[in-house]
């Protein structure tokens, strides 16, 4: 081995590539990623925790024997994240006068139209907002639809209770001036100033009676999120965070095997004059 090589591979100044403005760089860049990706493994673990929680509080909801729905809300209650989709019955007769529609929602097949909000009138004289489901957006959306009506005079319904939709947690903007009988989202509070009643807090997706001839649609049970999908991708997140120095490691020692051959090929160049 020449000495030019010999005293490029053991000495330190090898590594002085490293302080060049594109090695800076790629270290830098190298070193915000690490820290970034582990973050972004804690984010997923947070969501895989969060999705599995929802999917055990559903299933346990679900499963749950039903309740009277005045055992879990009353007016101006708010309904709370256990009581969440749990099966509850209500007796009453189904206000239609004061029916409306519920604008951009979708079906099972993403097809948009309307939820129907019926008021149902309990024995008590308080009101519970019931969604009877979904009806398609067939002509202008500028006048009330034709809505399926439902069973005349006293009634039992069964239904999944569900919280006040808002703004902050739906993401569904509240718009001024729409037509008559329309409105972009089911909150009691609102429902009981347009009413001058007590609406109980909440309200409830009905599941039975089944609607005849199909019409509303009923709003289809709350599917189990994709919990270990985040958990996938937490531990593919740690892999790539430790992955980045490896593939760092990797280009250094390529660069000093380069230099390294360079300075072989500088020292044979060199000797070959010498040589003749």
């Amino acid at each position: 081995m020449r000495p030019t090589a010999r005293r490029y591979r053991r000495g330190v100044h090898r590594y002085r590539f490293l302080l060049t403005r594109q090695w800076v760089i790629l270290t830098l860049v190298v070193i915000a990623l690490i820290p970034t990706m582990i973050r972004l493994g804690f984010w997923q673990h947070h969501r895989y925790e969060e999705r599995t929680a929802r999917n055990n509080l559903v299933a346990r909801a679900l499963h749950a024997d039903p309740v009277p729905v005045e055992r879990l809300t009353s007016p101006g209650r708010a309904v709370t994240h256990a009581d969440k989709y749990r099966t509850v019955t209500a007796t009453g007769t189904f206000d239609t006068a004061h029916e409306e529609v519920v604008r951009r929602r979708t079906n099972a097949d993403d097809e948009v139209g309307f939820h129907v909000l019926t008021p149902l009138r309990l024995t008590d004289g308080r009101v519970l907002l019931v969604n009877r489901g979904w009806i398609p957006a067939n002509g202008a959306q500028t006048e009330f639809p034709k809505v399926p009506a439902p069973p005349a005079g006293k009634v039992t319904i069964t239904g999944r209770l569900k919280a006040d939709e808002t703004t902050e947690a739906s993401g569904i903007k509240q718009i001024a001036g729409l037509p008559d009988r329309q409105v972009m989202l089911i909150n009691s509070a609102d429902q009981a100033e347009r009413l001058g009643a007590p609406v109980l807090g909440g309200y409830v997706e009905q599941t039975a009676p089944e609607p005849k001839g199909g019409s509303p649609e009923q709003i289809s049970s709350p599917g189990s999120e994709d919990a270990p999908l985040n958990y996938a991708y937490m531990i593919q997140w740690w892999l790539f965070a430790a992955a980045v120095p490896v593939g760092w490691w990797f280009l250094v020692r390529r660069e000093l095997r380069d230099r390294a051959a360079a300075a072989e090929q500088e020292s044979a160049a060199e000797a070959e004059p010498a040589a003749v």
